[in-house]
C-alpha cells in the first residue's frame, strides 16, 4: 500500500493506493483520517503502508489523473480504478456517482433514484459522507434539492471551487481549428 501527497490549487491532496486502485483520497495531509474511511477488510496494517512520491509506479496513474484534472482534463479521475467496500446500496451509489460527469450535478434525491432506491435519500447522503475516494468518486457533484452545496468532508470552499472549475471547463466554447 502506497501513500502520496501532492499540491493542488485546492490544497494538499493525499492518495492511498493498493494494487493499482485508489482506496482513499482527499484534500488533507492527515493520513489517519483517510485510513479511517477505508473499510476494515481493506484497511492495511501500519507495517504495510509506505509513503512515496507522486512518480512511484503504483501511485503514478492516480497522481497523473489528479494533475490532468487540474489542467482541465476533468474526466481523468473517472478512468482510475477505485476499491471501496460497504453495503450493497452504498457500493452501488458510489458506482452511480462515477457516472455523474464533469459539469453535471445531481441532488441527493436524484442519486437515490439513480441508485434504484428512490426513497433512500438519507442513504444517498450517507454514501457521499462515507465516500473514501474523493475526486475519483465525485461526491462533490451532489447538491441539496434546493440547489445548495450541502456538506463536503473537505469543506464547502473546495466543493465550490471544484464545481466552478468543472462548470467553466464544460461551458467553455470550442473554437473550430484550435
Amino acid at each position: 500500500m502506497k501513500i502520496t501527497t501532492l499540491a493542488t490549487p485546492d490544497g494538499d491532496f493525499t492518495i492511498i493506493v493498493s494494487c493499482g486502485a485508489v482506496l482513499a483520497s482527499g484534500w488533507t495531509t492527515d493520513i489517519a483520517s483517510l485510513l479511517a474511511l477505508i473499510h476494515p477488510i481493506l484497511r492495511p496494517d501500519t507495517g504495510e503502508m509506505h509513503r512515496t512520491g507522486p512518480g512511484d509506479a503504483e501511485v503514478a496513474a492516480a497522481t497523473d489523473a489528479v494533475g490532468a484534472y487540474y489542467r482541465g482534463e476533468l474526466d481523468a479521475p473517472a478512468r482510475i480504478p477505485v476499491h471501496q467496500e460497504s453495503g450493497e446500496f452504498r457500493t452501488h451509489a458510489w458506482d452511480v456517482l462515477r457516472g455523474v460527469g464533469p459539469g453535471d450535478t445531481v441532488s441527493y434525491r436524484e442519486l437515490a433514484e439513480l441508485s434504484d432506491r428512490p426513497a433512500a435519500i438519507r442513504a444517498a447522503a450517507g454514501a457521499c459522507a462515507m465516500n473514501a475516494a474523493a475526486l475519483f468518486v465525485p461526491c462533490h457533484r451532489v447538491l441539496r434539492s434546493d440547489g445548495g452545496l450541502g456538506g463536503f468532508r473537505y469543506g464547502t470552499e473546495i466543493k465550490r471551487s471544484l464545481l466552478a472549475r468543472e462548470s467553466r471547463q464544460v461551458q467553455a466554447p470550442s473554437i473550430p481549428g484550435l
